[in-house]
């Protein structure tokens, strides 16, 4: 597309929408704003403290989620959910730190509860704007998608359910007849590429998504060519179905775009978040449950012969080898290339063993574990390093939970993934939440899930 020695093609990324940008500050601003604003109102200083809070409340609720063009009472309980788990980090961490206990807590009190009004208020305001911004007629996107298979009929339903953000999808093209296409009746099927270059100026389009697979090369080549004379935004959709995507995203590489597919979750911020509350909510808990696991300890040890702690080699974050603690809870310690898991009435499985194991209280120690930075609280499981080398040939993109390090419990366990895994089948429904969890991840979905497990350890399970 670029001819001569030294011609170079730029790369850029998308600028965020308006919308994105009011939607990533709106929140953490009014937050740290209005703990600015309730100091003089109950005639307090700001502090070294106060100024701490609010830093540490902007980079904990930045990027704000984006909640503009909802409407009812699903946006307040959502405001409210974030603002809960985040006071309730806020909590531990000021317990650990002792660092807010010189702010007054009736000022704290107040901020609490006026915030996620003040929240939704906002979020209300920009939606009317912004729901009166796509009424305008240059605010529709009329749009056209290039190619009827499954990614095409994806973009195509997704541009329909973004119809209040003002797109408007025209038609469908595509060269093959519809009898062999799986067009749904109620999609305005167009038919041939060649007549997309009138229908662009007849009515007037103003974006084309292209869908047509790799395998259609030169047909994309020459739709390029066509569309260099017309005014409407291209768009090539890579069409990725049948791959994991994990933490998919766009990246310029010196010039060059890149499409990457399969990235962890925990970089930049992310990842310094990620850590800071595993080091936080692990020492809190290690000093809560101390009692807890000298008893444990005593039942081990008075119930049958051998070591209280078990360590097994499993697998961390990127492949990496790591030793995992347990309290023992079997007569035996496989840990070797062949390591049969355990099933229901085991005889392997010791009497205090099966007490602890249906409560999780065997898996304790991995706190340890977190403090030393090879386990995080919230993550995939760690499987034996057997069963990986079993697992990773019979469940597809099964080695991809490892691009995180293993949790103490996570999205799959909480899901009722707990214990054996028999079959293939279970195996990969725990793969799928565990890939679900490096989708979708988030401090409030490992708060849903740490809350979730303590009410889970409270319950008596015949789990093995």
């Amino acid at each position: 597309m670029f001819e001569g020695k030294n011609s170079t093609t730029r790369f850029l990324s998308a600028p965020p929408s308006v919308s994105a940008v009011v939607s990533a500050l709106l929140e953490p601003l009014i937050a740290a704003s209005t703990l600015v604003l309730v100091h003089p109102l109950f005639g307090e200083p700001v502090t070294g403290a106060s100024i701490s809070l609010v830093l540490l409340t902007v980079v904990m609720l930045f990027p704000g989620a984006n909640r503009l063009g909802r409407t009812g009472v699903g946006v307040m309980i959502d405001i409210l959910l974030a603002w809960a788990s985040l006071l309730a980090v806020l909590a531990l961490i000021g317990y650990a730190a002792r660092d807010y206990h010189d702010l007054s807590w009736r000022m704290l009190a107040a901020w609490a509860a006026v915030t996620p009004v003040l929240q939704w208020l906002a979020t209300r305001t920009a939606t009317q704007v912004l729901l009166w911004r796509l009424k305008q007629p240059d605010a529709v996107r009329r749009s056209v998608v290039v190619g009827a298979g499954q990614m095409g009929l994806r973009v195509m339903d997704t541009l329909r359910r973004r119809q209040s953000q003002g797109w408007r999808v025209l038609a469908l093209f595509d060269d093959r007849s519809p009898d062999r296409l799986a067009v749904p009746a109620d999609v305005p099927f167009m038919g041939s590429l060649a007549s997309l270059p009138d229908f662009i100026v007849e009515h007037g389009v103003n974006d084309v998504f292209i869908t047509l697979p790799l395998s259609s090369q030169p047909r994309i080549l020459r739709l390029m060519e066509n569309l260099q004379n017309s005014t409407a935004s291209v768009h090539y959709v890579p069409d990725v179905f049948g791959v994991s995507v994990i933490q998919g995203r766009l990246e310029d590489m010196g010039g060059m775009p890149v499409v990457s597919l399969m990235l962890t979750p925990f970089t930049g911020v992310n990842r310094l978040l990620k850590r800071a509350s595993d080091v936080v909510l692990a020492s809190v808990i290690l000093v809560l449950i101390t009692p807890v696991m000298l008893m444990v300890a005593l039942g081990v040890k008075l119930d049958s012969p051998g070591p209280v702690l078990f360590r097994q080699r499993r697998t961390g974050l990127d492949g990496e080898v790591i030793w995992v603690y347990k309290f023992r809870s079997m007569t035996t310690m496989d840990n070797g290339a062949v390591v049969p898991q355990a099933t229901q009435n085991d005889p392997r499985v010791t009497r205090f063993g099966r007490l602890i194991r249906s409560t999780s209280l065997d898996e304790l120690p991995q706190f340890l574990n977190v403090l030393q930075g090879h386990m995080s609280i919230v993550g995939p499981r760690p499987h034996a390093l057997a069963h990986n080398e079993q697992y990773r040939k019979l469940v597809k993109a099964y080695m991809a939970r490892h691009k995180v390090k293993p949790g103490i419990t996570g999205w799959a366990q909480v899901n009722g993934l707990r214990g054996e895994t028999d079959t293939v089948d279970k195996m990969a429904r725990r793969v799928e939440y565990d890939l679900e969890y490096l989708r979708n991840w988030s401090l409030g979905l490992d708060l849903l899930i740490i809350a979730r497990t303590v009410k889970q350890v409270f319950k008596y399970r015949d789990v093995h």
